[in-house]
């Protein structure tokens, strides 16, 4: 297998096996875990940033670029993918009753932060089918937003080690595809409590994950333009993901399961990528 191949057969298993696993399991048991959807992703959540704090931000430094290229990088990444997020939010959240002046200012379950619930109002109010398409194809941009920069770090992280999957790569797929199963159940518990089949829905649950290998191509083949790409890769990657975690997954973790055990969670998850990482 070449070196697209496996890193995209490493992505797939990541992204489209992992939302597809998730999807199954949502499938088989029709219901999920507030305490263990939260936990897990604030373990996730903390293991990403160890991963691109303590090595993909260290990797695009020691291209010698510049560090300003490097933070410039990853403020882009963080501007870019904040103001996708508010797009969506802003033209979707007022479709959805309970998301009003009283609801905290970010998801605080996953089904709203990928707009399943968007899906499931639309469906239960038997809305046309193009109303139901658009409620898909913002469900699916919404997904795509965490996928991409999750297969990018993959991708840009590949493209430093010169086109070996190293122990960084890696660990970010295994890690991106435990973080997809809760988000599977998000997306085909309500898919199928609408009415479609159980083996359509975890189809679609696992095609949704498909971006996670765009993005991987993507950083890898912008990272393979030499040291300043290679720095811009990693840096856009770092800072999407920089967002995607403190903005969103933390926030939510805590808002799901009001405790202090997702902040011990991240921080196991830190203690635990510092491992990966220099072990």
């Amino acid at each position: 297998m070449g070196v697209l191949g496996t890193l995209i057969a490493a992505t797939a298993i990541a992204g489209v096996g992992g939302t597809g696993l998730g999807g199954l399991i949502g499938a088989l048991l029709q219901k999920d875990s507030t305490r263990t959807v939260s936990l897990l992703l604030s373990f996730a959540g903390g293991v990403m940033l160890s991963v691109v704090c303590f090595d993909l931000i260290v990797e695009a430094v020691e291209t010698d670029v510049g560090v300003m290229v490097v933070i410039g990088a990853v403020a882009f990444g963080v501007i870019i993918i904040y103001l996708l997020n508010y797009l969506i939010d802003r033209n979707t959240n007022p479709e959805v009753p309970h998301i009003d002046e009283n609801h905290p200012k970010t998801a605080d379950d996953l089904d709203e932060l990928i707009h399943s619930d968007h899906y499931e109002h639309h469906f239960s109010k038997n809305d046309n089918s193009f109303a139901l398409f658009v409620a898909g194809m913002v469900m699916a941009c919404a997904i795509a937003l965490h996928n991409v920069p999750e297969g990018m770090t993959i991708g840009a992280s590949y493209a430093s080690n010169d086109g070996v999957m190293g122990s960084s790569a890696l660990v970010l797929a295994v890690l991106i595809g435990l973080h997809n199963i809760p988000e599977g159940m998000a997306v085909s518990v309500p898919l199928i409590s609408g009415g479609m089949g159980k083996g359509k829905a975890v189809l679609m649950t696992a095609l949704s994950g498909a971006p996670t290998i765009i993005g991987a191509l993507l950083g890898f083949l912008i990272g393979e333009i030499g040291a300043m790409g290679l720095a811009l890769s990693l840096g856009f990657a770092s800072g999407a993901m920089l967002y995607v975690v403190f903005g969103e997954i933390l926030p939510q973790a805590i808002l799901m399961y009001h405790s202090k055990q997702p902040a011990f969670s991240t921080i196991v998850g830190i203690l635990v990528g510092l491992f990966i990482i220099y072990a």
